[in-house]
């Protein structure tokens, strides 16, 4: 038996309102907006939430649109769809790409062959050791 009562104290599991969201949308149909849906490490589809354009902002980029809904709203929303969960200021899980000059060895003309790298280069040329049977 616990002794103590946490009466503000919530289960891990349970839903606790976020309030107002920046939600990520693309462009639809003419005038309309849609939500963007994102999928979790584990392949969980989820929609996503933001509590700052500057969080939205860092990572999705300057000048993605976004729409404010509710934490309640974009669940009700999104469960039809298959995403139930909301995820709230996600973090990138990697830095992103950026391409690096891969470094090619000059070569000449087609077909030619850099002398020091021939086969049998640096030996002294010489009469061939005769094997017998």
């Amino acid at each position: 038996m616990c002794l103590f009562r946490y009466e503000d104290d919530p289960e891990p599991e349970e839903r606790i309102p976020a309030g107002l969201l920046y939600v990520p949308v693309r462009p639809g149909n003419c005038t309309e907006a849609v939500i963007r849906l994102f999928r979790t490490p584990l392949g969980t589809r989820t929609a996503v939430g933001f509590t700052s354009p500057a969080r939205l902002t860092d990572v999705l980029g300057a000048g993605h649109p976004y729409i404010r809904l509710s934490d309640a709203a974009l669940r009700r929303m999104c469960e039809p769809l298959g995403a139930g969960l909301v995820t709230v200021d996600p973090a990138l899980s990697a830095p992103p790409v950026t391409p690096v000059p891969a470094r090619v060895p000059a070569r000449g003309p087609a077909g030619a062959q850099d002398p020091a790298q021939a086969p049998g280069a640096g030996r002294r040329p010489g009469p061939h050791p005769v094997r017998t049977v």
